[in-house]
């Protein structure tokens, strides 16, 4: 199997609580999990898949420790590498902005690897959100504030998505 590195940004705590779920999931060791906020550039070319959390704060911003590393996973090397995202929102009081920050580090990255982990937007209730492209999220959209009760259900179709894409 592909050697994966998770990298996520939080602040509340909800990113980092996904990350390790999904970690657990997929027997990642946490010596392959960063902080981003700790994270440099070169701890990337150590994976061949990279699993790229965020939340979204305010009205559609990247987490405060992505506004700084995004540069970094901008200027790196990713080519032959396969990148999935996840991120935490607010559906309800944030519905035109739901998941914006996971469609920032997307557009980041979408041309210098393959994005894996596509999913549809079906049980979803939200207005608006940049990380929609061509009716599917470009990752795994996670409200642990108002839906938490459907996180495992999601996260578990998502990882069934990247596990056949990871195949492919």
């Amino acid at each position: 199997m592909s050697k994966i590195g998770i990298f996520y940004g939080t602040s509340g705590g909800n990113t980092k609580d996904i990350a390790k779920r999904i970690a657990a999931k997929l027997n990642v060791n946490s010596d392959d999990m960063y902080d981003v906020a700790s994270a440099k550039g070169t701890d990337l070319a150590a994976y061949d898949v990279l699993l790229l959390g965020t939340s979204t704060w305010g009205v559609g911003d990247l987490q405060d420790d992505w506004e700084g590393f995004i540069s970094v996973l901008s200027s790196a090397d990713l080519s032959g590498k396969k990148v999935g995202l996840f991120g935490c929102g607010d559906s309800s009081s944030y519905s035109d902005t739901f998941c914006d920050a996971m469609g920032k580090i997307y557009r980041a990255v979408k041309d210098k690897a393959t994005m894996i982990g596509s999913i549809g937007t079906a049980g979803y209730s939200f207005d608006a959100s940049e990380s929609v492209v061509d009716g599917r999220f470009v990752g795994l959209a996670i409200d642990e504030d108002n839906e938490s009760n459907l996180s495992d259900e999601r996260m578990d179709a998502w990882l069934t998505q990247l596990k056949k894409d990871l195949a492919s």
